[in-house]
């Protein structure tokens, strides 16, 4: 059975001085978020970007794929941490993406988790759909 999320944005105004919300629709996890040029752009701390949210989805669907195949190999980890860094290059679009993970996964080799961690890189659905987008990886045991 397909599952389908949704979320909204509505924008007001033209790209450089407009602004918007995005709105977690099938969730309805969170208010509003903000969005504007200025953040995607040049960063900011208290709005968010297309790209923080495209991290946020990298960052889950990473994890769930990587505990199910630790799982698959007989190495059930008790714990995974996962931070994507999307960047985003004005002028360019999207330019790569970068998982930063630390796990805790009881009598597993280092070789066994890298060689994991990469598999799950390479077959997570969301990195799979940022294929032409370079995708690197630090994963390390906790």
């Amino acid at each position: 059975m397909a599952a389908t999320s949704e979320a909204t944005t509505v924008w007001n105004g033209t790209l450089f001085e407009g602004s918007g919300t995005v709105s977690l629709d099938s969730s309805k996890a969170a208010t509003k978020l903000p969005v504007n040029w200025q953040a995607r752009a040049e960063g900011s701390d208290t709005v968010t970007t297309p790209e923080e949210l495209l991290g946020a989805a990298h960052a889950a669907c990473f994890s769930m794929q990587f505990s199910n195949m630790l799982t698959e190999a007989g190495s059930p980890p008790e714990s995974i941490q996962t931070t994507a860094a999307v960047t985003f290059q004005p002028g360019t679009g999207i330019t790569g993406s970068h998982l930063l993970v630390s796990a805790t996964v009881p009598g597993i080799s280092e070789e066994d988790f890298e060689r994991i961690a990469n598999e799950a890189k390479a077959s997570c659905p969301v990195s799979k759909a940022l294929t032409g987008t370079a995708i690197t990886i630090e994963a390390s045991l906790a």
